[in-house]
This record gives C-alpha cells, structure tokens and sequence, in this order.
C-alpha cells in the first residue's frame, strides 16, 4: 500500500439517464417494446457516487445543473453520500441522456448536455480544494468553451496545490468530433488518464490496446486503460507495466461502467492501496455496476 488521504473532489456532469433497454433490434417507421427507466445520471456524478460508496469520506462535486431537476439530483447525490455544489442554470434545462441498450447490455447514448456545459470558471472556488486528495475531471468538460476554461482552471489550481490530477475522455465520438490533437492539448498536465479501448485507440491511431496505453503513457505519468470485461491495462512510461483481469458477469446494461471503475479505483489510491490492487477494485466496481440499470450503485437496504 501507498500513503493516501484526502477529500475527492470531482468537476464533471450531472444528468438525467433514461435507460431504455430492448430485447430486439429497433424497428424504424414503428415501435419496438421496451422497459423504460428514468435514474439519475452523468459521468462526473457516477464516478463521485462510486468513490462514496468505495469508502471516501469527503466527496465533493462541482457541476451545474437545470432548475426543474436540482433538488432530485441534490437528494440522490446526498443520498448516496457525495457532497454536492451545484450550480442551478436557470436559462437551460438539466442535460439528459437517453441510453439504448441492446439484448447483449450494450449501450448507444443520445446525448443533451443541457447545462452541463455551461459550467464556467466564474463557477470556481478556490475553497473547493481544501482538504483534497485527488482532482478528477469528467472529459464531457472538454467539450465546449466555457467548461473547458473551467475544467483548465481547476486541474491549474490543483497542480498549484501538489494536488493529483485525473481524467477520463469520455467519449470517442465527442473526442472524434473535437479533434484529437486538441483533446490531448487540453488535458496536458493531468497526472493520470483514463481512456477505455475505443478512446485509447483514438487518441493513438493504434488498434492493439497495450501499444494504445504504452503511447499514451509517453504523454501522461500513467495511463490506466479499461478494456471491458477483458480488464485494464496500467502503463508509464511507454510500456505496460501492469493488467488486472475483468470478472464474469451477466451484463444487463452497461452504462457507467467505466464511472463506477473510476470511482472504485481512485477511492483505493485515495484511501492508500497502489495502482494495481486499485484497478483490481475498480474492475470489481465495473462488473457490479453492468449488472443493474443506471450507472450509479445500489441504494443500500
């Protein structure tokens, strides 16, 4: 085990899910059965929970969010014992995902970012870092002017601190769209990334994942590249130099897999496990959460 400690703080998003999961192909021009379920939602919110429920005492969340929907994500984020700051957007709704999930639980998102991208860095506090550990940063924040300013700003007073910084991409098809020259120019600085397979072989060019992590790793100070069920690949300086294996399970949908790793595995560091048994964690957190609906954890009973 290595020292650790610290609040988590993490900076992301906070949306709406409504996971609508069908058991056969959609069927264009007419209607496909479906079981519909509306949960709360967002990568940055997810990782948070998940880091709550892995045993961080102090999670904070800054993230901004609709007023027809604050006070229900307030409650469930209280609820599932992260501290949340959210700033409540009165000129646009909460952002809301619409996830389909196939008879195989996997998942296809329709995405509304809503007021998630307008958080800004007059959302800022400075004080938000008293006390932190770990500074995670959603990638979604990437995506447009104002967050990314606001997502830059907090990684610069981080690092100021000596605080650690991590952050995920998110998502390969906003990273595509973005470009990837300007993703990783934007990220610059973090002291770790968490891309899974589909994002690391973007942001390489390179279809073998260990050769994807190896590269990035030149890049950052560690990669810690997801593979699915297959695991992670941990890499640093331009070599793999550790794997932890996936578990089987029966997956019923795979949304905030990769939020629940996340949290699971910067709890660990946090609370002074190394990288390895931390990812090892965090794939256990990973096949948990493909068993249920939604990407947060169960509400204990």
């Amino acid at each position: 085990m290595t020292g650790g400690g610290g609040a988590l703080l993490v900076v992301g998003d906070v949306v709406t899910d409504v996971v609508a999961r069908h058991r056969t192909p959609l069927a264009p021009a007419t209607d496909t059965a479906a079981r519909i379920t509306t949960v709360p939602g967002g990568a940055g919110a997810n990782v948070a929970c998940w880091a709550a429920r892995a045993g961080v005492r102090d999670v904070r969340l800054l993230a901004r969010v609709g007023a027809d929907a604050a006070d229900w994500h307030r409650r469930a984020l209280e609820a599932a014992g992260v501290r949340p700051r959210m700033v409540v957007d009165e000129g646009a709704p909460t952002g809301t995902v619409v996830a389909l999930v196939g008879p195989d639980g996997e998942r296809t998102f329709l995405t509304d970012s809503g007021a998630v991208l307008r958080l800004s860095a007059a959302d800022w506090d400075e004080g938000l870092l008293e006390g932190v550990g770990r500074l995670h940063v959603s990638g979604y924040l990437f995506f447009a002017a104002a967050s990314r300013e606001l997502a830059g700003l907090a990684m610069r007073a981080a690092r100021a601190r000596g605080v650690p910084v991590s952050v995920d991409p998110a998502s390969a098809g906003f990273v595509a769209r973005f470009g990837v020259d300007r993703f990783l120019a934007a990220v610059a600085g973090a002291d770790v990334l968490l891309p899974n397979r589909d994002e690391a072989e973007l942001l390489t060019g390179l279809p073998v994942p260990a050769d994807a992590a190896a590269k990035l790793s030149r890049q950052f100070p560690l990669v810690v590249a997801t593979q699915g069920a297959e695991g992670v690949l941990l890499a640093r300086a331009g070599a793999v130099v550790g794997r932890a294996g996936g578990e089987a399970v029966t997956v019923v949908d795979s949304t905030g897999a990769g939020d629940a790793f996340t949290g699971a595995y910067l709890a660990a560091v946090l609370t002074g496990h190394d990288v390895l048994a931390a990812a090892r964690r965090g794939c256990r957190a990973g096949a948990e959460a493909v068993t249920q609906v939604g990407g947060r954890p169960r509400a204990p009973v």
